[in-house]
């Protein structure tokens, strides 16, 4: 079997490493407890955290083992990495529901039994009741404030003003690593590129004060050949609980996929060898349209199952090619504006927004650009669409 270093090479995962060829040794010949961190900022997860859950996946097929870490803790004070502005600190009754919605979505998509079973843990459970002066004396000693602010992540930070509070954050990431060594063993963090810094002094950290070997490898950020962040639309991030962006809407973001980005998206977030995602990709016209088809339906099968990705592909078929189910919204019989009609539906969370909405000459019913706010209604159902990519079928109550 290839080294699953040289797979996630081969997918595009890898952007950074020490230490790699020791590394590439060490997954050659046994399994290792790694860990990827996440920050219970919201209540679900989104697209960028998929990217880590697929990395960890490749991880555990391959015989390595999982540790979740959710930053209970870390989230208390905020991570600087790529902001501008200082996060907003959140309470421990907030995280803690945030904790309890990441398990549940992670256990989709990481075995949490059988060989290799992925664990979950808090920083939390190590960080809130740490003595401070122990803390200096035991870890701070370890770190130089001269090579700290040389870091990318405090770079960003330093013309606006960065927080003591902040900066304390990349020993806490670093301790994070170092209390999982002494637990589990766990010898590797992996995680986005925006983290190397951070990632880094955790395995320098080790290799000073336990003497042992430890690994950093970040990986590509997901984004487009503008450069820009995948995963963010006008309503917002792309999230994986469908309460938040549904199925159809999930679906309908890979599907409007731009041509040159297909073939990278399929690589970094499908499973699909990679001489199929080739094929798939090998006509530069309009038949990459099936290639977009068949990783929207790939990724929303991953993340909602093969049912729900199949009543995706089946409504925007509909919108569309004419053909399949289009998605519905029920809204009361007595409603007769157009205004009231996109609220009611979905489409625009206020008057406010549909009203400028309307102006901009985004809202059609059936063939017809709706030029007013006063557009006359049909009586019956009807068909409305919302730019060139959301259209909905309209049953009245």
């Amino acid at each position: 079997m290839k080294n699953i270093l040289d797979t996630l090479k081969e997918r595009g995962f890898i952007k950074q490493t020490v230490y790699e060829e020791e590394l590439h040794e060490l997954l050659e010949k046994e399994s290792v407890p790694f860990y990827i961190g996440f920050d219970p900022t919201a209540d679900s997860l989104h697209v960028g955290h998929f990217m880590q859950l697929v990395i960890m996946k490749w991880m555990q097929d391959a015989g390595h083992k999982p540790i979740v870490l959710i930053g209970g803790g870390t989230a208390m004070v905020g991570d600087p990495s790529g902001r501008t502005d200082m996060r907003a600190m959140m309470t421990k009754e907030t995280i803690a529901y945030h904790v309890e919605c990441f398990k549940k979505q992670m256990a989709r998509f990481v075995r949490f039994e059988g060989e290799n079973a992925a664990i979950v843990v808090n920083n939390a459970d190590w960080l809130l009741n740490l003595n401070y002066i122990d803390f200096l004396r035991d870890v701070g000693v370890h770190f130089s404030v001269n090579k700290m602010l040389t870091a990318e992540c405090f770079k960003t930070r330093m013309e606006r003003g960065l927080s003591f509070l902040e900066f304390n954050y990349m020993l806490m990431q670093a301790y994070d690593f170092l209390v999982l060594n002494q637990k589990y063993g766990c010898s590797l963090e992996l995680g986005g590129d925006d983290q190397w810094s951070n990632i880094l002094a955790g395995a320098d950290l080790i290799r000073r004060k336990e003497h042992k070997p430890a690994y950093a490898v970040t990986t590509a950020l997901l984004t487009t050949s503008e450069g820009k962040k995948m995963g963010k639309t006008q309503k917002g991030a792309v999230w994986l609980d469908e309460n938040k962006t549904s199925p159809y809407e999930f679906y309908q973001y890979w599907r409007n996929t731009a041509d040159e980005d297909v073939e990278k998206v399929f690589r970094m977030l499908t499973f699909l060898p990679i001489e199929e995602i080739a094929a798939l990709c090998e006509h530069k016209d309009e038949r990459m349209n099936a290639a977009k088809e068949r990783l929207a339906f790939e990724l929303t099968k991953m993340v909602h199952g093969e049912e729900k990705a199949k009543k995706a592909q089946s409504e925007a078929r509909a919108a569309f090619g004419g053909e399949g189910e289009m998605p519905v919204r029920e809204i009361p019989g007595d409603v007769k504006d157009i205004v009231s009609v996109l609220v009611q539906a979905g489409l625009c969370k206020s008057n406010g927004e549909a009203r400028r909405l309307i102006e901009q000459g985004g809202v059609s019913v059936g063939e017809e650009k709706v030029s007013s706010l006063t557009f006359p209604l049909p009586e019956g159902d009807f068909i409305l669409h919302k730019g060139k990519k959301v259209h909905i079928k309209v049953v009245r109550k």
